[in-house]
C-alpha cells in the first residue's frame, strides 16, 4: 500500500523502475529526510513498461485539486533506463498541470544538463546528493524565498546527518520486492566507464546504525538484501561484521547480494564466506576486462593474477554464487583481445559471466577517448557503443548477439551438461559458443522469444549438424538439463524420451531455482 500522509499531499516522490520487483532506494531516503514535509509527502513508484499517459492521470489524482495558494510538487528520479518514459510524462504532465513544479534529480540529470529535453521541461534539477537538498527546495517552494537557480548542486553532508530510509519499506515491498540497502557511498577507484568514478572516496555509514537498521528490516521479515556499495570489501573488517550479522541469522530463505573488489580478499575474509551455505551468498565480481593495456588506459588498477586466483578460491572453496561482469567495446579492446579474456574467466569456474556493452554514461570521463580510439555511441540512452577503432559495427552486432543468447543458454542455468559439450567443440569456449550464436541468428532471425523448447530444438540441430555429434548422444544430455531444469514441455528434439510424469523437484532443488530466477529478474543497470 502507498504511505499514508495525515494531509493532502503537496509533494510526489515519483520514479520509473525497470521492474515491479525494484524499490527505489533513492527515493525512499528522500522520504525519510522530509522532515516536518513528509506528512504532506507521498512516493508513487511506476514501471516503465506502463503508458505515460496512465502514469500522469495516476499524479494528478494522487496531488488532486490544488488548494488556493498551495504549491504542488513532484520530484522524479531519473536514470538511463527510465529518462525517455520520464521525459514523455513530463511533457504530459506540464500540458495539462503547468502550475505544478517539476524537479528532477538522480545521476542521469547530474552531468551535462544544458544538453537535455527532460531538463528544459522541468523547473528544477538537483546534480549530485538530493538527501537535504530535495527538502530544502520544498520548503523554499512551498513557504519562500522561491528559488532562483534551476540548476542546484546537491549538497553532500556528513552521513550521520543523513535519516536513514529502511523504515520506508512498507510490508508489501518486504513481501514482494528486492530490498536495496548501502552500508557505504562513493568508489576509490578511477575506473572511467563508471559514474563512481566522480568520487573522491567511499563513505561509510556508522557500522552500529546500518545493521540496527538491518535488523529492524530483518525482524519485520526482510530475507532478501541487495547491497548497492560499489565496494563491499574495501574495508575488511566492517565486511566481516556484516557478514556475521547475516551469519548469525542464517533461514532458509535468506539471499545477501554484494558487489566484491575482487583482488582483495585477504584469508579472514575467505574464512567468514566459507562459513556460509549454498544459497545465501552471492557475489558480484567485477572483471570487466582481462587486457593489462586496456586496464590502464581506464585507470582500472587490478591485479590480474590475485584476480584469477580470488575467483578459483570462491568456486572452490565457498558456496557463493558467482556473476562475473566483463564489458565488450572498451577503447582498443579487440574482439581477439577480449576473446582471450572470456576464455580465462570461463577456465576459472564462476556461475555465470555477465556480458555488458560498454555505454557512455553521461559525466563519465571514458569520453575522453572518444577521438583518438573512434568511440561511436548512440545518441539516446543507454548510449550504447556503435562501434570503435577496434571492432566495426557488424561486429559489435555480432557480439550483442552472443551476449543475449549466452543469457538464454549458459546464465540460464538450463543447460549446464549441453554447454560443457557445446564449448568443447573449439579450442576457445568463446568461439565455440560465437560459432553457435552465428548459426542460431541466422536459422532463427530472432533474439528474443525463444523459448527453452525453441533452445533445446536448437541446440540439437546445431550439435548434430554442424557439430558433427551423434543425434543419440545430444538428446541424451539434452535430455538430462531438460529434465533437471523443471521443464514440463515437449521440444520436438525430444519426442518420445520425456517420461509422463517427471518427479517433482526437491523443496531445496526448488528453493535454489526460485531464488536465482529472482535475483535474474532483479537484474538492472544502476550506473
Amino acid at each position: 500500500m502507498p504511505n499514508a500522509v495525515s494531509v493532502a499531499p503537496s509533494i510526489v516522490l515519483c520514479t520509473l523502475n525497470a521492474k515491479y520487483i525494484h524499490a527505489s532506494l533513492g527515493l525512499r531516503y528522500l522520504l525519510a529526510n522530509m522532515g516536518e514535509l513528509k506528512p504532506q509527502t507521498v512516493l508513487r513508484e511506476f514501471t516503465i513498461a506502463r503508458q505515460p499517459q496512465e502514469l500522469v492521470d495516476e499524479l494528478l489524482l494522487t496531488l488532486g485539486e490544488p488548494p488556493v495558494g498551495v504549491v504542488q510538487i513532484i520530484g522524479f528520479g531519473v536514470y538511463i533506463w527510465n529518462v525517455t518514459q520520464t521525459c514523455d510524462v513530463i511533457r504530459l504532465l506540464k500540458a495539462v498541470r503547468p502550475d505544478i513544479k517539476v524537479v528532477l534529480g538522480g545521476p542521469e540529470v547530474s552531468h551535462e544538463v544544458d544538453e537535455q529535453d527532460i531538463v528544459r521541461l522541468a523547473d528544477h534539477v538537483i546534480t549530485g546528493w538530493g538527501d537535504v537538498s530535495f527538502p530544502k527546495l520544498c520548503r523554499a517552494l512551498l513557504h519562500g524565498p522561491q528559488p532562483l537557480m534551476k540548476i542546484l548542486t546537491g549538497e553532500q553532508p556528513p552521513l550521520e546527518q543523513i535519516a536513514l530510509p529502511y523504515a520506508e519499506y512498507t510490508d508489501a515491498d518486504l513481501a514482494h520486492r528486492l530490498l536495496y540497502v548501502e552500508a557505504s557511498r562513493g568508489c576509490p577507484f578511477k575506473c572511467e566507464f563508471c559514474l563512481s568514478s566522480l568520487d573522491k572516496t567511499a563513505w561509510a555509514f556508522d557500522l552500529d546504525r546500518f545493521l540496527e537498521e538491518m535488523q529492524g528490516l530483518y525482524q519485520r521479515g526482510a530475507r532478501n538484501f541487495k547491497f548497492v556499495d560499489r565496494t563491499f570489501n574495501l574495508k575488511i573488517d566492517a565486511s566481516i561484521r556484516i557478514l556475521q550479522f547475516f551469519l548469525d541469522r542464517l533461514s532458509s530463505d535468506l539471499f545477501v547480494h554484494f558487489e566484491v573488489v575482487p583482488d582483495q580478499l585477504p584469508d579472514r575474509l575467505k574464512v567468514m564466506i566459507a562459513k556460509f551455505p549454498p544459497g545465501v551468498l552471492q557475489f558480484e565480481v567485477g572483471i570487466q576486462s582481462f587486457n593489462v593495456e586496456v586496464q590502464q588506459r581506464i585507470s582500472r588498477k587490478q591485479d590480474n593474477e590475485r584476480t584469477a586466483a580470488n575467483v578459483r578460491w570462491l568456486v572452490a572453496e565457498s558456496n557463493a554464487h558467482l556473476h562475473t561482469d566483463l564489458i565488450f567495446g572498451l577503447p582498443g579492446e579487440t574482439l581477439e583481445s577480449f576473446a582471450a579474456g572470456f576464455d580465462r574467466l570461463h577456465d576459472l569456474g564462476p556461475h555465470e559471466i555477465q556480458l555488458g556493452i560498454l555505454k557512455r554514461l553521461r559525466g563519465t570521463p571514458i569520453a575522453r577517448h572518444t577521438a583518438a580510439y573512434g568511440m561511436l555511441y548512440a545518441s539516446t540512452p543507454p548510449y550504447t557503443v556503435q562501434q570503435t577503432g577496434a571492432v566495426d559495427a557488424a561486429t559489435m552486432q555480432r557480439f550483442t548477439r552472443f551476449s543475449r543468447y549466452w543469457d538464454m543458454v549458459a546464465n540460464s542455468g538450463r543447460f549446464k551438461q549441453t554447454l560443457a559439450v557445446l564449448l568443447a567443440a573449439a579450442p576457445s569456449p568463446f568461439y565455440a559458443f560465437l560459432g553457435f550464436a552465428d548459426w542460431l541468428w541466422q536459422s532463427s532471425g530472432k533474439t528474443s522469444g525463444l523459448s527453452p523448447e525453441a533452445l533445446v530444438d536448437a541446440l540439437f540441430d546445431y550439435l548434430s549438424t554442424d557439430g558433427g555429434l551423434p543425434p543419440a548422444t545430444v538428446q541424451q544430455t539434452l535430455l538430462s538439463d531438460y529434465l533437471t531444469s523443471g521443464a514440463r514441455a515437449s521440444p520436438r528434439a525430444l519426442k518420445g524420451l520425456l517420461p509422463k510424469q517427471v518427479a517433482p523437484q526437491s523443496p531445496a532443488a526448488k528453493t535454489l531455482a526460485q531464488r536465482q530466477e529472482r535475483h535474474l529478474a532483479a537484474q538492472q543497470t544502476v550506473d
